[in-house]
């Protein structure tokens, strides 16, 4: 292939890539001297945003379908074409969308005259010409050349996504925008069925694994349960190159909340960072795993537990503590990712300069502007034990330079004790990586009766809202409401509900509050029954994910209520501190899980799956127009994209808890892999050997999934499939 011209390329408007019409190819000559006409057409495209859109519109509805064979996006991810153009092509096919039908028809046809049929010809010419060369087009997308991946340090911008994905998931949501997306298109939904597993691995422990696995450099990083092995496997086979073994403190499992799980590892500048549930920040050698340093960031003794996966920004380490159900106060820490010495910590709760609360603190609602609202809004000295833990994941923008995280329930559940707004727990919190910061802030759910964590994820891409283009982020909430908001200022732009909710009856987009039914409130002496959504939320911690072609998000959604009563609750140090008996069972419908397709920018559901139990362990999609997740029963699952059609499935060995993630092998094969071991909260009453016949045991949730043990038993394996 001839080597590309070095045309200098202009930044790409700020848009989004959606619905691009795949049965379509172009069928028009190449004009002459296609390589400077067609990067003059390019050029204009770009930089006249309306026009790119009607000459896209114009190729989707006007030229000749042909079922079989790419789409636009595709052709833009083929190595037939420039890098330089491939990137220009990409940014023009950004802005179609399928309401775009009706505008484009209003213009009576005449972009025609906008544009010339000269350009569009030129542009067309592209899928023919490439860069001089012509690659025939198959029925399927093109299968990848043989190649090493390359290492990676640092993610995408959150608002951008290449096809040429480099086939490594070096961080546990793919990137820093938490999109869970690959470009990767060797799989898709034309020949998913035909999947079938490469290996399969025993990790030897039975505990609730939550994590999903790294593959970066011809190597699979998997981080496991207590007591936290780190194990470096071949993504090929599945044959250990190496075990790493951090010893953590068998103390900490007698203080795990909810299981001795752990939710993964990172990878930055040739070394794997994980935490262990005794409180301590590992780095180790990516290559000969040997430690680099273990940094202490909690104590046991006070109930303190870390779970979640970090995620390295700009060369620190950002990860939290878990603890809330012990009265143990929150904090995020960002850890120098060389040293190891701690460069800053950022409490969730407590007077401004704890909580890293400083002038250029600047959120959004005037109920969350004031000195020192951490401490005032609690009793004197209760917000010293009053939860807003750090342990579910971490986003950054690099252009605005913000990390977003959430903060969990108050303590304890018992809203009699706490009196107030009980500021910063179920929060979001938006600060600078290098100093940690506040920019602005948002509480999801001030004064918590329901124990709605704010942990959940965000996802951050750019979408149209009352005709502009927006930086926002998408959250599904626990309280059942999906958000979007805009992530420059913490505004919320809207919210509707995604599953059952009769506790929150909306939120005021005016002060930002949910609008609550008080007679659910629960307290001393009083039964609140019928809670809906349950305890776990609408959505738990299992990360949802976002398709940039299919425009959708995935969400991995909980349908359950309870009853919870409030009751007496102490504090002492290291000992559980919540004050409520609850009890939950399966909400309206029977079912006590669902896979929602969800359009963030109608903020509307598109398509939902039933489930038995719980979707509790996040989703993967990917440019072959599939969404993969797992379920409490055993089955790993492929559906349709745009329909939530099952594609195909696969019974594994025990209940699924961890999301799947993808990588591309040495072989330039697209692998899928997945883990199963069921546990976490949803699943002690097996893993941890549970009565089913006390509703109560582990805070309720045992009565909700009493006959999960006809349907899947421990476990703990690592699944590699491919295409035959």
């Amino acid at each position: 292939m001839d080597e590309c011209p070095k045309y200098p390329i202009p930044p790409p408007f700020p848009s989004l890539l959606t619905d691009v019409d795949q049965s379509v190819t172009i069928k028009l000559p190449a004009p002459l001297d296609p390589l400077s006409k067609r990067m003059r057409t390019l050029y204009f495209l770009q930089r006249n945003p309306q026009a790119s859109r009607k000459w896209a519109l114009l190729n989707k509805l006007a030229l000749e379908p042909v079922p079989q064979r790419p789409s636009w996006w595709a052709l833009a991810s083929t190595s037939s074409i420039c890098e330089h153009e491939s990137n220009l092509l990409r940014t023009v096919m950004v802005n179609v969308r399928r309401r775009s039908l009706l505008w484009w028809f209003g213009y009576k046809f005449h972009f025609i005259g906008l544009i010339g049929v000269r350009h569009l010809l030129l542009a067309s010419s592209l899928v023919l010409t490439g860069c001089n060369t012509l690659q025939s087009l198959s029925s399927q997308p093109d299968k990848p050349q043989a190649a090493t991946p390359k290492s990676t340090t640092e993610a995408p911008s959150p608002t951008a996504w290449s096809a040429q994905d480099d086939g490594q998931w070096i961080m546990p949501a793919k990137d820093y925008a938490n999109t869970r997306f690959s470009g990767l298109t060797q799989i898709h939904r034309g020949n998913v069925k035909g999947l079938t597993m490469a290996w399969s691995l025993a990790t030897g422990l039975e505990r609730g694994h939550e994590a999903a696995p790294l593959v970066v450099n011809n190597t699979l990083y998997y981080v496991t349960p207590f007591p936290n092995l780190l194990l470096a496997l071949d993504p090929l086979t599945g044959a250990k190159k190496w075990q790493y073994d951090p010893q953590p403190a068998d103390a900490a499992k007698g203080v795990a909340c909810c299981d001795q799980v752990n939710r993964g590892a990172a990878f930055f500048n040739g070394k794997i960072y994980y935490a262990t549930l005794d409180n301590h920040l590992v780095a180790v050698d990516a290559n000969t795993g040997k430690q680099v340093f273990k940094t202490k960031l909690g104590e046991i003794n006070l109930g303190e537990t870390m779970t979640m996966a970090p995620i390295v920004v700009k060369g620190k380490v950002l990860a939290g503590n878990s603890g809330g159900e012990f009265g143990v106060r929150g904090w995020i820490s960002a850890v120098d990712a060389e040293s190891g010495r701690e460069a800053w910590r950022g409490y969730s709760t407590g007077p401004d300069k704890d909580v890293l609360i400083g002038p250029n603190f600047r959120p959004f609602y005037k109920e969350d502007q004031g000195k020192d609202l951490g401490a005032t809004t609690w009793p004197p000295d209760h917000w010293k034990i009053g939860g807003g833990n750090v342990w579910g994941w971490v986003q950054y923008d690099p252009e605005l330079d913000l990390i977003y995280y959430g903060t969990a329930n108050p303590g304890p559940w018992n809203p009699d004790i706490r009196p107030g707004d009980n500021k910063w727990t179920a929060a979001m919190f938006a600060r600078r990586p290098d100093t940690g910061e506040a920019v602005w802030a948002y509480q999801w759910t001030p004064h918590d009766v329901f124990d709605y964590d704010g942990v959940n994820e965000s996802i951050l891409v750019d979408l149209p809202f009352k005709g502009q283009t927006r930086k926002v982020l998408l959250r599904a909430e626990r309280n059942g409401f999906f958000y979007v908001m805009d992530r420059g200022t913490g505004e919320v732009l809207s919210a509707e509900p995604f599953v059952y909710s009769n506790v929150v009856k909306k939120i005021d987009l005016k002060t930002g509050r949910p609008i609550e039914d008080k007679s659910k409130a629960p307290g001393f002496g009083r039964v609140a029954r019928n809670i809906c959504p349950a305890v776990p939320g609408g959505k738990g911690w299992g990360p949802m994910a976002y398709s940039p072609k299919s425009g959708l998000v995935y969400i991995p959604a909980t349908n359950l209520c309870n009853d919870i009563e409030g009751v007496e609750a102490n504090y002492i140090a290291g000992t559980p501190y919540t004050g409520h008996k609850t009890l939950m069972y399966a909400g309206p419908g029977g079912h006590r899980g669902e896979m929602i397709g969800w359009d963030p920018v109608r903020n509307a559901k598109r398509w939902g799956i039933n489930e038995k139990f719980p979707v509790v362990g996040g989703v993967l999609t990917t440019a072959g127009d599939l969404v993969f997740y797992g379920t409490m029963d055993r089955w790993f699952k492929a559906v349709d994209a745009n329909t939530g059609e099952l594609l195909w499935s696969f019974q594994t060995a025990s209940g699924i808890i961890a999301p799947p993630m993808t990588f591309k092998g040495a072989d330039g094969q697209q692998y899928i892999a997945v883990v199963d071991g069921v546990g976490g909260w949803a699943g002690s009453v097996v893993a941890g050997d549970l009565d089913s016949r006390d509703g109560y045991a582990d805070k309720g949730f045992v009565n909700a999934m009493k006959d999960l043990p006809q349907h899947t038993g421990k476990g703990g394996k690592i699944y590699v499939f491919k295409l035959p």
